[in-house]
C-alpha cells in the first residue's frame, strides 16, 4: 500500500484487562506513534506555557493539543497555511489533536449566541464579531494540519437540565454531518464526532447509536467533568464505553485529576487532556501520587529532597523542594520547572497503567495506586463504586468517606 493510501490514523488493541475494560493500544498517525492509554498535555495556542517542545519530546510525549478557537484568532488562518501548519509554525514533529472551539459556549458564554447555523462570539481580544460554524471550524483546522480533529458541537454547561440538553444533542449529531462534508484534508487527518447528552442516560445511548453509523475513525466523549457529581460523571463514561466500538479509540475531554485518569482508564477510555498539570504548577504545586505538594508552604523551606523520588524528570533530577520552594511563583523559572515535573508526572502514570495491562495486572496497579492516592484519608465513595462496575474490588482497608462519615 503506498504511504498516500495508509489511513491517517489506525488503531490497534494490543493488550486488555481480565477484569475491567482496560485496554492498551497502538494509534498510528501521520506524524508519530501514540501508545494507549495517553494523556495529552494541553498548549492552548501552539504552546505549552513554560515547557518547550523539546523537553516534550525528552519526557516521550507523543501528542499534545492545540485549540482551534484561539489559533483561528490569534495567528488565524492565513498565518498558519503560510507556515505549512502548526507543525512546522511551533516546532513540533509529533502528532497534535485539536478541539473544535465547542467549549468556548460555555467557557465565553456571555461572548457568545449559539444557533443551528453555528456560534457567534465577540472576541475577547479586540470585541470583534465572529461566526464559527460547523465547516468554519472545520476549514480552521485544516489550516492547522492536526493529526486529529474535533467536530463542533453545541455543548452545555454539564449541570444543565431540560430540552436544552437534548437539542444540544441532537443538534451535534446534525453538525457531524456538516464537519464531514466540510473536511478537505481526510487524507491526511481524521475527525472525530462527540458524544454529548448530559447526565442523561438515554440521550447519551441515542448520540452514541447515531455517532457509530458515521464513517469516522476515532469518538470523543463530551460534557463532562464541568462541575457535575462524581457519580454523574462515572456513569454517563461507563455508558459510553459500553456501546463505543471497540476497535476506535475513545477520548475524554478535559479530565487530568490522576484519580481519575486511574479510574476512566479502567472504565475504557483510551485518551485524555486537561490543562491541570500546567496550570496547577504556575501555583506553586506539584504532583505525586498522594496528590499534590504545596511547595509555597514553609515545610519545605530546608527541605533537600527531589519532588519525588521516584521520577527521572530533568526537574526532579536537578532540582529540591527547598530550591523549589525558594522561587515557587516569584520567579517565571518556578512555572516551567513545575510544569516539566507535572507534565512528566502524567505520562509517567500512564505509561504505568499500559505495562500492567500488558502484564495483566492492571487491577493490582489500581489498588496500589488509590491505597498510595488516598493514604490516610477517605476514599471517596464514587471511586469505590466505579471500580467495582468494572469488578474491580478495593480492599476494605481502605475507608470509604461514608464510613468515616458514620464514625
Amino acid at each position: 500500500m503506498s504511504p498516500s493510501k495508509i489511513p491517517p490514523l489506525t488503531y490497534k488493541v494490543v493488550a486488555e484487562c481480565s477484569v475491567s475494560k482496560a485496554r492498551a493500544g497502538l494509534m498510528t498517525l501521520r506524524h508519530s506513534e501514540v501508545d494507549t492509554p495517553v494523556f495529552m498535555p494541553v498548549g492552548t495556542q501552539g504552546t505549552l506555557k513554560g515547557v518547550l517542545p523539546d523537553q516534550l519530546i525528552e519526557m516521550n510525549c507523543q501528542i499534545l493539543l492545540g485549540n482551534t478557537y484561539h489559533l483561528g484568532m490569534r495567528p488565524g488562518i492565513e498565518t498558519l497555511r503560510r507556515a505549512g501548519g502548526l507543525h512546522s509554525f511551533m516546532g513540533w514533529p509529533r502528532a497534535i489533536l485539536t478541539d473544535s472551539g465547542g467549549f468556548q459556549m460555555v467557557s465565553l458564554l456571555q461572548l457568545a449566541e449559539i444557533d443551528e447555523h453555528g456560534v457567534k462570539f465577540r472576541s475577547p481580544f479586540d470585541n470583534s464579531e465572529c461566526m464559527l460554524t460547523p465547516e468554519h471550524s472545520i476549514q480552521i483546522q485544516n489550516a492547522i494540519g492536526a493529526d486529529i480533529m474535533m467536530q463542533l458541537d453545541d455543548v452545555v454547561k454539564t449541570t444543565t437540565t431540560g430540552p436544552r440538553v437534548e437539542e444540544a444533542m441532537e443538534r451535534t449529531i446534525r453538525w457531524v454531518d456538516r464537519c464531514i462534508e466540510a473536511h478537505a484534508r481526510d487524507d491526511d487527518q481524521s475527525l472525530f464526532p462527540i458524544v454529548q447528552g448530559g447526565l442523561e442516560t438515554p440521550l447519551r445511548e441515542r448520540c452514541v447509536s447515531a455517532l457509530i453509523e458515521r464513517r469516522v475513525r476515532g469518538f470523543a466523549v463530551g460534557g463532562l467533568s464541568g462541575g457535575e457529581s462524581k457519580d454523574d460523571f462515572w456513569r454517563m463514561v461507563h455508558v459510553c464505553t459500553d456501546r463505543l466500538p471497540r476497535d476506535k479509540p475513545r477520548y475524554l475531554m478535559g479530565v487530568g485529576f490522576a484519580a481519575d485518569l486511574v479510574v476512566c482508564v479502567a472504565l475504557g477510555i483510551d485518551m485524555f487532556d486537561c490543562v491541570f498539570p500546567t496550570r496547577t504548577a504556575r501555583f506553586g504545586c506539584a504532583l505525586v501520587d498522594r496528590g499534590q505538594l504545596n511547595l509555597k508552604q514553609q515545610k519545605y523551606k530546608h527541605d533537600m529532597q527531589p519532588i519525588d523520588k521516584e521520577c527521572e524528570c530533568s526537574t526532579c533530577l536537578r532540582y529540591t523542594r527547598s530550591y523549589l520552594h525558594h522561587i515557587a511563583t516569584n520567579e517565571s523559572v518556578s512555572c516551567s520547572l513545575l510544569s516539566v515535573h507535572n507534565v512528566a508526572y502524567q505520562l509517567r502514570l500512564m505509561r504505568g497503567m499500559r505495562e500492567a495491562v500488558h502484564r495483566n495486572e492492571f487491577p493490582q496497579f489500581v489498588r496500589d495506586f488509590m491505597a498510595r492516592h488516598f493514604e490516610g484519608e477517605p476514599l471517596p465513595t464514587w471511586i469505590r463504586e466505579a471500580l467495582a462496575a468494572v469488578h474491580i474490588e478495593l480492599p476494605p482497608d481502605i475507608v470509604d468517606e461514608q464510613a468515616a462519615a458514620q464514625s
